[in-house]
């Protein structure tokens, strides 16, 4: 089995990162995962949260994504980020956009939750808010700094 696999992480915007890495740590919606060379085939939905990318000679590198999915296999990892950017690129001005966009993607849903009556709807865009916030507060920035719409 190889040492490491190839990784890609593709936001709207740009390319943040392609480099062989040991290891990616994910924010999968069902929970977090590590993936390594030799990974099962599986696609994963991501939530908001931390990806943490081992390159091949050990050094970190982290990256704070809004969602998004990321397709696995044996000798790649492909995620494609609704928003990403390096953890040091984060800062308030814009984790308080990345929350701008979590509330207007919560309004849509619970529009859509209203007219369709889809209670579960309403529970993910709950949820996405609050993973935001616990995305904010991880990384030392403040989820209440802003006045986000109702």
């Amino acid at each position: 089995m190889a040492d490491t696999m190839q990784f890609d992480l593709v936001a709207p915007e740009r390319n943040l990162m392609s480099v062989p890495v040991r290891e990616v740590r994910l924010p999968g919606e069902d929970g977090d995962l590590s993936a390594m060379p030799g990974h099962a085939p599986t696609i994963v939905n991501l939530r908001p949260g931390l990806v943490t990318v081992v390159d091949a000679q050990g050094a970190e590198s982290q990256f704070a994504i809004s969602g998004g999915f990321a397709e696995i296999n044996n000798e790649s990892v492909s995620l494609l980020a609704e928003i990403g950017r390096k953890r040091e690129d984060m800062t308030q001005d814009v984790f308080d956009e990345m929350m701008r966009a979590a509330h207007r993607k919560a309004k849509t849903a619970e529009a859509k939750a209203a007219s369709t009556g889809a209670e579960g709807v309403v529970a993910s865009a709950a949820k996405l808010l609050a993973d935001m916030e616990a995305l904010g507060t991880h990384i030392g920035l403040d989820p209440n700094s802003s006045n986000f719409p109702d």
